[in-house]
């Protein structure tokens, strides 16, 4: 591998090379991770649609996401008809790309159990549960996990039902110390969200080390730190 095809490879932002075709030619190592929330069609159809008229490149500013991934733009590039490729550009909002080690080694269960069981008490809300049950113990700063977990319970206390999902994210990871982890995330829903204290919720966050997604659904993705 050339010195210029290293860029490449280790860059922050994916790049693709399809053949005419929709077949993948070459991907860096960002891109195979890009490729566990979004399909090769699906890339291959914003290649086509944003490739310039005539050969060439072309970037385009528009806001993307798949899954954790968010874009802010993307350059589409052909020389002839036989290849065309597709960068697309990170928006640097991830708080997950430099983890903190904070915290101790504790099971993620144990912690949402208790909250679920103290926002339970003297409440008519059924909470319901889909758990993974492969998460390992982690590295977790539970003081600050704890009050983030019962702020987002309190979003939805309007609501007769809440459930909480424990899943692992599929191909997705961050770097922390020259290593790779695996991600996995804790989403919380109901029918209703109360928009004050998801505002509270926002700026509370904003000052953690968490990064916690918050729409229709709330979600905490957490990095597998076990050493």
């Amino acid at each position: 591998m050339t010195f210029e095809q290293q860029w490449i490879e280790y860059d922050y932002n994916p790049f693709v090379l399809f053949s005419s075709k929709g077949k993948v030619i070459s991907l860096n190592s960002e891109a195979q991770f890009l490729l566990g929330a979004i399909t090769t069609d699906e890339l291959f159809n914003l290649a086509t649609t944003y490739a310039n008229l005539s050969f060439g490149f072309k970037t385009t500013f528009i806001e993307l996401e798949f899954g954790r991934y968010k874009f802010f733009a993307l350059t589409v590039g052909y020389e002839n008809d036989d290849e065309i490729g597709i960068k697309l550009y990170q928006t640097p909002s991830f708080k997950l790309n430099k983890p903190k080690l904070v915290g101790e080694l504790i099971n993620i269960y144990t912690l949402v159990d208790l909250c679920i069981s103290t926002n339970s008490i003297n409440s008519k809300i059924e909470f319901t549960k889909e758990f993974d049950p492969t998460i390992p113990e982690i590295i977790i700063d539970s003081n600050n996990f704890i009050k983030i977990l019962n702020n987002i319970y309190d979003c939805f206390y309007e609501n007769e039902k809440i459930n909480t999902k424990i899943f692992y994210r599929v191909g997705e990871h961050i770097k922390f110390e020259e290593k790779k982890c695996s991600i996995f995330s804790i989403e919380i829903s109901a029918e209703n969200i109360n928009k004050e204290k998801r505002n509270k919720l926002e700026i509370f966050t904003a000052n953690t080390s968490f990064y916690v997604d918050i729409k229709k659904k709330i979600t905490i993705n957490i990095p597998m730190i076990t050493s």
